[in-house]
């Protein structure tokens, strides 16, 4: 018996099967609710949303989050990066942080207004970046109340998933889904 292993064997293989291998079913998906909570310092509003659950992504909770890590100086708002909902959330599960207790939000999205006038207004060592992550939706400046700011920079870099800045004098650290870098 000729086993045909060459791409017409493949597709007719797969054709045989039904095309069940090329959908993965429901029970290998992930259905974890996802949710972040968070405090945002400057304008003192508590956000507590689920960004996904059984069905995908919720649409509301997502539209919350925006919301709430907007660009607080000019109210305006951003579609935030999936993967920085993912990072913060499990950011905080590997520091033992309770779901609802959350996080404090010192920066998450920032305008190209808001971002020339922080760097402006900042110098040459305003730690403001010309391109920043933050006008794209993928960085936030976060601190965890009852974390201290080593061990929360150490556990964002430990998990290799994007920028990691730290800002000691300033009470935060920054973490972004950019490139793998650190300062």
């Amino acid at each position: 018996m000729h086993i045909n292993t060459g791409r017409r064997g493949l597709i007719g293989g797969l054709l045989a099967l039904g095309g069940s291998a090329l959908v993965a079913t429901p029970a290998l998906a992930d259905t974890r609710e996802r949710r972040l909570a968070f405090r945002n310092v400057h304008t003192n509003e508590r956000v507590d949303a689920r960004y996904y659950g059984p069905t995908g992504l919720d649409r509301e909770g997502i539209a919350e989050i925006n919301h709430g890590l907007r660009d607080w100086r000019t109210g305006q708002t951003h579609l935030m990066d999936r993967d920085l909902l993912d990072l913060l959330g499990d950011l905080r599960d590997r520091l033992g942080v309770a779901p609802r207790k959350g996080f404090d939000l010192i920066s998450g999205y920032r305008s190209p207004e808001t971002n020339g006038r922080l760097k402006e207004a900042g110098g040459a060592h305003s730690g403001v970046a010309g391109k920043s992550q933050h006008m794209l939706g993928k960085a936030s400046d976060i601190a965890m109340p009852g974390v201290p700011l080593a061990t929360l920079r150490a556990a964002a870099y430990s998990m290799r998933r994007g920028g990691v800045g730290y800002y000691p004098r300033d009470g935060f650290v920054h973490v972004d889904t950019g490139q793998l870098r650190t300062w």
